[in-house]
């Protein structure tokens, strides 16, 4: 049994119960292909192979990569040894894809906005820090509520799932963990606007105690916030998703109007 790397954060599922249980709910559609992150030394592999369909795992640890190849070389089963973080699943694997993983803690939020950009993801479903899962499904007005949600939201349904404990893995990681279900949805944000909404959330968020005129000053003036109807002493985190959509395409309009 591979010892685990902290370099990596790896913490390896042992618990079988929580194995099938995520699996089950991996469960894909006929003709897409299911892709795993991160497999380790394949504990939930093994239970993901039980669905129909080639099954493709991406591992970055080459100790491992030896391990899985052996385990599974008379499986349908392609591994890919790479950096989930630079590895484009839509150039290497043609077709539909569903994406399963237990994702280190310390990436798993650039992990996320990684796969969003990744048109040929069908749907998400990961174990993650629980308050990872909290920041990913809150509404706004919490402390919880942040660029992560505002950026989720706005292209996937957040379906919050079971807790897995600590005990279930080794080593045991210091904090609670969740699996989520991410399952995109039509984007909210129109195409032509979505670098400046990703531009305005970061950039409301990066200074969340200022008010609005002052934290997305450069981007809007009072005619602005009188158009669009939005009180600009209101802070980031009160503000909802569709008003986010609603500042970037106000603000892509405007730009396209100016000499």
């Amino acid at each position: 049994m591979p010892a685990p790397k902290k370099r990596f954060g790896q913490h390896f599922l042992r618990d079988e119960s929580v194995l099938a249980r995520i699996a089950g709910v991996c469960i894909s559609v006929p003709g897409d292909h299911t892709v795993e992150i991160g497999p380790g030394d394949g504990a939930l592999t093994a239970h993901l192979l039980r669905q129909e369909g080639e099954l493709h795992v991406v591992e970055i640890d080459r100790d491992l990569i030896a391990g899985l190849r052996r385990r599974f070389a008379k499986d349908p089963v392609v591994v890919h040894e790479a950096d989930a973080l630079r590895f484009s699943l839509c150039a290497a694997v043609a077709g539909r894809l569903r994406v399963v993983g237990n994702l280190p803690y310390n990436i798993s939020s650039p992990l996320i906005f990684h796969f969003l950009e990744q048109p040929c993801i069908a749907g998400m479903v990961f174990l993650l820090q629980k308050e990872v899962v909290d920041r990913l499904a809150a509404p706004p007005g919490g402390r919880d509520y942040g660029r992560l949600s505002v950026m989720v939201q706005a292209r996937c349904e957040v379906v919050p799932l079971f807790a897995v404990a600590a005990e279930a893995f080794s080593p045991p990681p210091a904090v609670e963990s969740r699996l989520v279900a991410l399952r995109p949805v039509p984007s909210l944000v129109p195409p032509p606007a979505a670098a400046l909404f990703a531009e305005i959330v970061a950039r409301a968020f990066s200074q969340r105690r200022k008010m609005l005129r002052q934290s997305l000053r450069g981007y809007f003036g009072n005619e602005d916030w009188r158009m669009l109807g939005i009180d600009a002493t209101r802070r980031a985190e009160t503000l909802s998703v569709a008003e986010f959509v609603a500042l970037a395409a106000h603000a892509k309009t405007q730009s396209r109007s100016s000499p």
